[in-house]
């Protein structure tokens, strides 16, 4: 179990269940700090719970907190689950509800794993003054939840100007699948690319300006 900066367990969660339900029921427990929840899914019915909305701002500044298997403890009974959907508050830092899934450790889990990029500043394309552009900064994996990983590290280091990193190009975990490449041609969507910058770079900048003063001397 990995703990955060005070040496809170970032991913286990302490949850009560609730019998009050509705949009009044939900303002209630907003206004006394809590967050409305619902936990469902892995055979058993959806339960509503709530949590302590400070608690889930901490665990929030997590990156892994997104894509990995929590630990929710509901009133003695621990599941084990993902965060599959958070709404926020348009305009204030409050989170208004959350869904968990129920995961059952021998089974696939469909995930959003963020990407990691490294390598950029020895690239080959990116010393040239090429422009490195990040297509995807997350993919879709079907994965077990033992071999379900924080991120996928994208290393860029060996890449030309006009080269590209695809999805089929990506490092998998273990029993790790991505989701969009059998849904056939034209999936092996482009991850990372290097492009050349528009206008030539400071080469031309530096040409412009050289003709610029010939052609002031030349007028005077």
């Amino acid at each position: 179990m990995q703990t955060g900066v005070s040496g809170m367990l970032i991913f286990e969660l302490e949850a009560e269940s609730r019998s009050d339900m509705g949009k009044g029921a939900s303002r209630r427990l907003r206004r006394a700090g809590k967050v409305p929840a619902v936990i469902y899914g892995g055979g058993e019915d959806p339960q509503a719970i709530t949590l302590q909305h400070s608690e889930i701002l901490k665990r929030l500044d997590h990156e892994a907190f997104y894509s990995h298997v929590l630990s929710v403890n509901v009133d003695g009974k621990t599941d084990k689950a993902v965060l599959r959907d958070m709404q926020r508050h348009p305009a204030k830092p409050v989170i208004m509800h959350m869904d968990f899934q129920r995961v059952d450790e021998n089974k696939p889990i469909r995930v959003h794993v963020p990407l990691h990029f490294i390598g950029e500043e020895v690239a080959p394309g990116a010393k040239a003054g090429g422009l490195i552009t990040h297509e995807l900064i997350e993919v879709a994996l079907d994965v077990l939840p033992r071999h379900l990983p924080e991120f996928i590290e994208v290393d860029v280091s060996g890449l030309n100007v006009g080269d590209s990193l695809h999805l089929t190009d990506l490092p998998l975990p273990e029993t790790g699948s991505l989701v969009e490449l059998p849904r056939g041609e034209g999936h092996d969507l482009p991850v990372v690319s290097i492009h050349a910058r528009r206008g030539g770079g400071e080469r031309e900048e530096g040409e412009a300006a050289e003709g610029g003063e010939a052609a002031a001397e030349g007028e005077s």
